[in-house]
């Protein structure tokens, strides 16, 4: 199977600055902003969609959730910000690796 584009760029093969990277996950900025910030958080182990999540990989999203108030005077999203996984086609999902966008930096409606 092809890697996609996030394991390629996880592996250095497609640069990408990392906002943030550790262990688990890293965190890029979105090449199509839908807000002010829009930021994407991304495991390091694929998987396509939150059905593939294991009970030993859970620990690995808690981990990302925990990390991301950490971040927030970081990344610019000190007065609140949203998250949203997209799942498959029809929830709007373009890349078929587990993310989540985190968007702020501004009211969002």
């Amino acid at each position: 199977m092809d890697k996609c584009i996030f394991c390629k760029i996880r592996d250095g093969e497609i640069p990408s600055p990392k906002l943030y990277e550790d262990s688990d996950f890293f965190i890029i900025s979105d090449i199509n902003p839908k807000a002010k910030r829009h930021y994407l958080a991304i495991p390091k182990r694929h998987y396509a969609l939150l059905d593939e999540v294991t009970s030993d990989d859970e620990i690995v999203l808690a981990r990302v959730l925990r990390k991301l108030p950490m971040l927030k005077e970081e990344l610019g999203l000190s007065n609140g910000y949203r998250l949203i996984i997209n799942q498959g086609s029809d929830g709007g999902q373009e890349v078929p690796h587990l993310h989540i966008h985190i968007l702020g930096g501004e009211k969002l409606n």
